[in-house]
């Protein structure tokens, strides 16, 4: 009898679970895309960059890739209006995914500084993807911490040249 008991608890647990996970599918909030969320060939691109907002995402149709800036992890970039040693850099992560493939984040630098593992341009899926413009620059009385939520990108995307010779991969 008693196991009869925990037998059934444990499959209305079961089934309960169950239920929760297809609410939680179900639900509109959650299948919503967010309202930066676009699927663009030429919305937001100048001159073939593609800009886009920290948190944005986007589909790129004629990449077959889904693109979505994460925010900024790093932002060493000398200030305006100060003398700098060094010009610094600031690092994007970029998280993609291809129709047929799992999402990859790129760490993408504004600058190459090889020494230091930082690197503009990346490999996906056939692609180079490149890190053009990270914005706005940080200022000398606000510091990065104010810009937290702010940052803009501009990415490039390209075939990668099968014949060309790459070192890092």
């Amino acid at each position: 009898m008693f196991h009869k008991i925990v037998i059934l608890s444990l499959g209305i647990f079961a089934l309960t679970g169950c239920d929760a996970q297809k609410k939680a599918k179900i639900n509109p909030k959650a299948t919503e895309m967010p309202a930066g969320t676009k699927t663009t060939t030429t919305n937001n691109q100048k001159d073939g960059v593609i800009y886009l907002s920290e948190g944005e995402n986007k589909f790129l149709r004629e990449y077959q890739m889904n693109v979505t800036f994460k925010g900024v992890s790093e932002d060493s970039r000398c200030p305006e209006g100060v003398n700098c040693i060094w010009a610094g850099v600031a690092l994007a992560q970029v998280e993609v995914m291809g129709t047929s493939t799992r999402p990859m984040i790129l760490n993408l630098a504004s600058a190459d500084y090889p020494g230091r593992n930082y690197y503009q341009s990346t490999e996906f899926n056939g692609y180079t993807i490149t890190l053009q413009d990270v914005a706005p620059s940080p200022k000398s009385q606000d510091g990065t911490k104010a810009l937290a939520g702010k940052y803009k990108i501009g990415i490039t995307i390209k075939k990668t040249d099968p014949s060309a010779d790459s070192t890092r991969k």
